[in-house]
């Protein structure tokens, strides 16, 4: 039994407290309406009192360029948000701010105030990025404007929209010929600088010719056919010296007395040794040499020769010694004039040999020079090649850098790269968007009923007085009776004429707040 009736204690306690809580209400009820009605009618009349403001607002997109970026790479590369602040700073600018202002009349209170007006002029603009929430990037921007007459708001919007599109095209169209000029400036440089190299180069070559590089393996083979040429030479200088002196000696074998020309003299035996060497040595070059080379020539040529002399020589021999003393000048002048001859002829061409000799010798000598300086020009022709093809390479890259920002800039002046459309032109406001007369009506009406209540539980709390029986009992007194009122015909008429004034006055508010915050609500 304990438990419940502790709960039917609760439950009398929370009816009881209820009844109490609106017995006050009904005997405070002015004390809470009052309050809320002069707050509300305070906030009607700000809303009405206060300076509608209209917000014009425009979307502008951004579209892609016409010609895809692997054909035509766009000069300009910052994003959007990067621009979008650049663009922002120029077009708010007081310079600008001002420009408008003075055309569109602007801000007239604020007077020649030109900081105010700036200032104030940048508060009302309003530039919002948007973008697309699936790929993370920004698709275009809202640019709104706000001002006390709706078709000014629309036409300053309109106006900033212009600016903002022109401003971009402008920019992007000297943002990119810049680059060309820039890229235009840094290709003449470069091109210079290539022309130099070139002309080092080309120096290079022409005063170092024969000892570049890649002459080296044609020097070698020339200078392994000069050596070649002065072996042969000199090989052939040794047979004509040979020669030269066979011919002295079968000169003097001719002037000889003649009983050297004895058949079993000496100088037949030195004329059949000459032939056998002769003969022996024309073997020797048969067996290096083909049958016409001039060494064997030669060598046959002077085997005919001696043997021609061999035969003079027995002729003589068989002759009757009277008839030999008697054509011993003839038959003996004949051969030595011809040997003589041959003699002054092999001279003349161990001379030419000689010369010839000098000649290859000093040309061995040059190409020697040549390969040894060859390591040296390798080197330096490295260098200069080096430096030529980086200043080429530099070249080439400026040179298809300033093509493509060329063709870049001519996009941005065909207007068929990134550019700037208007999706939504500048709206014309239709109700202000500052203040919210609705939202400030019904505020200042919760704000009035809140300040009564507070206002009767202050009341309540600092003057307490006896209204029911339950105060009695809770302040653990015991009731012992109750007198019932006892009005008189009087107090009734007057209690009865204020409760029609209060129903009045009640049904009077009743019918005002509505009707004037429908008012507000349609105005605003």
């Amino acid at each position: 039994m304990g438990p419940i009736i502790m709960s039917e204690e609760l439950e009398q306690n929370s009816s009881g407290n209820w009844e109490k809580y609106w017995d006050i209400v009904k005997r405070r009820r002015w004390w809470i309406i009052l309050p809320g009605v002069l707050f509300w009618a305070a906030a009607v009349t700000a809303s009405w009192l206060i300076p509608p403001k209209y917000r014009s607002e425009t979307v502008i997109l951004v579209e892609q360029p016409s010609v895809p970026a692997q054909y035509v790479t766009p000069n300009v590369t910052v994003n959007l948000q990067t621009r979008l602040r650049s663009l922002s700073e120029q077009i708010l600018s007081r310079t600008r701010l001002l420009r408008i202002v003075q055309d569109m009349h602007l801000y007239p209170k604020f007077g020649q105030d030109l900081d105010r007006v700036v200032e104030q002029m940048r508060k009302d603009i309003l530039i919002e990025l948007v973008g697309s929430q699936e790929r993370n990037e920004v698709t275009g921007f809202k640019i709104s404007y706000s001002a006390s007459d709706p078709h000014l708001a629309q036409e300053v919007a309109g106006r900033l929209t212009s600016l903002f599109i022109n401003e971009n095209l402008r920019s992007q169209q000297e943002l990119s010929e810049g680059t060309t000029e820039f890229l235009q400036s840094e290709l003449e440089s470069a091109r210079k600088n290539l022309e130099k190299q070139e002309a080092e180069l080309r120096d290079f070559r022409t005063r170092f010719l024969g000892e570049l590089p890649e002459q080296a393996q044609g020097n070698m083979q020339i200078l392994s056919g000069l050596q070649a040429r002065r072996d042969g030479a000199s090989q052939a200088l040794n047979h004509a010296e040979q020669q030269k002196l066979y011919l002295s000696s079968l000169i003097e074998q001719y002037r000889a007395p003649r009983t050297a020309l004895d058949p079993t003299g000496k100088a037949k035996s030195t004329n059949e040794q000459q032939i056998e060497s002769l003969q022996s040595q024309l073997a020797e070059a048969r067996a290096r040499y083909t049958g016409r080379h001039p060494d064997v020539l030669r060598l046959q040529e002077q085997i005919a020769n001696a043997q021609q002399l061999k035969r003079a020589m027995d002729q003589q021999a068989k002759t009757a010694p009277p008839e030999r003393e008697k054509l011993d000048d003839a038959s003996t002048e004949t051969p030595v004039l011809q040997l003589q001859g041959q003699l002054r002829a092999t001279e003349l061409e161990i001379a030419n040999r000689k010369k010839q000799i000098q000649e290859v010798e000093r040309q061995i000598d040059d190409y020697q020079t040549r390969l040894n300086m060859a390591p040296v020009r390798e080197q330096q022709f490295a260098s200069l090649t080096r430096n030529y093809n980086q200043s080429r390479t530099n070249y080439e890259s400026l040179l298809a850098k300033k093509m493509q920002s060329q063709m870049a800039a001519n996009l941005e002046k065909r207007q068929q790269g990134e550019q700037f459309r208007v999706l939504d032109p500048p709206s014309f406001p239709r109700k202000p968007y500052f203040p919210k007369r609705l939202y400030l009506v019904l505020g200042g009406l919760a704000a009035g009923i809140a300040t009564g209540l507070a206002f009767v539980i202050g009341l309540e709390l600092l003057y307490a007085r006896i209204h029911q029986e339950q105060d009695i009992l809770e302040l653990g007194h015991s009731v012992f009776g109750t007198v019932p009122p006892l009005p008189t015909e009087d107090e009734l008429q007057s209690t009865r004429r204020l409760r029609r004034l209060e129903f009045t006055t009640a049904a009077f508010i009743a019918a005002l707040i509505p009707a004037v915050t429908a008012i507000t609500y349609l105005k605003g």
